[in-house]
C-alpha cells in the first residue's frame, strides 16, 4: 500500500462521481443528506471547480486520496484564514474498500505535513460524529488533541448532530 495525495483535477470528476456513487450507503451516516443531483457527474464537476477556485484563492487545498495509484477518496483543507489565526479545517472520507487500512491515516499524515512545511499553517482543526471512533483514532494517530465536544454542530444524516473537536498544532 502506498498513499499518496494529490490536487484535484477536472479529469478526476468521472472518477469522483463513480467512487461517491459505489460509496453512496456507506458514507450515508457520516455526510450530511445529498439531493439526487448530488450524485451526478454535473454537480461534482461544480464542486471541484468551486474547490479550484478556492485554492487559487487560497483558502482551501482540495485533493484527492490515491492508494498505489488508485483512487480511493478526498482529502481537504478548508476555510484557510491567514493573519494571527493561519488555521483551517480538515475533511477526509475514503471508500469502503480502503477503510480500516490505514488509507486515511497515511492521508492525513500527508496532508498535515503539506499544511505546515508548504502551506504554513500554524494549526488544523478537525471535528468528528461522538460515534465514529474510526476517524477518532485516524486524528489520535496523527497527533491530534481532543479539545472539546460541539453540541449539534452539523446536521449529518438528517439531524443534528454532536461532533468531537480535535486540533493539531503545527510542530
Amino acid at each position: 500500500m502506498t498513499v499518496t495525495t494529490r490536487l484535484v483535477r477536472l479529469d478526476d470528476v468521472p472518477a469522483i462521481t463513480d467512487l461517491i456513487r459505489a460509496n453512496r450507503d456507506f458514507l450515508a451516516p457520516w455526510e450530511p443528506l445529498r439531493a439526487e443531483d448530488y450524485f451526478t457527474v454535473e454537480a461534482q464537476l461544480a464542486i471541484v471547480e468551486t474547490g479550484l477556485a478556492a485554492y487559487e484563492r487560497g483558502t482551501a487545498v482540495p485533493h484527492v486520496i490515491l492508494d498505489d495509484g488508485e483512487m480511493v477518496g478526498r482529502i481537504n483543507l478548508n476555510d484557510i484564514v491567514r493573519g494571527p489565526f493561519q488555521s483551517c479545517h480538515l475533511g477526509y472520507w475514503v471508500a469502503q474498500a480502503a477503510n480500516g487500512r490505514g488509507v486515511a491515516t497515511a492521508a492525513a499524515a500527508l496532508i498535515a505535513r503539506l499544511a505546515f512545511e508548504e502551506i504554513g499553517l500554524h494549526r488544523l482543526q478537525a471535528g468528528t460524529l461522538v460515534h465514529n471512533l474510526a476517524s477518532q483514532k485516524v486524528l489520535e494517530r496523527n497527533g491530534f488533541v481532543r479539545y472539546g465536544l460541539a453540541p449539534q454542530y452539523l446536521s449529518i444524516a438528517g439531524s443534528w448532530q454532536d461532533h468531537v473537536l480535535f486540533q493539531l498544532i503545527a510542530p
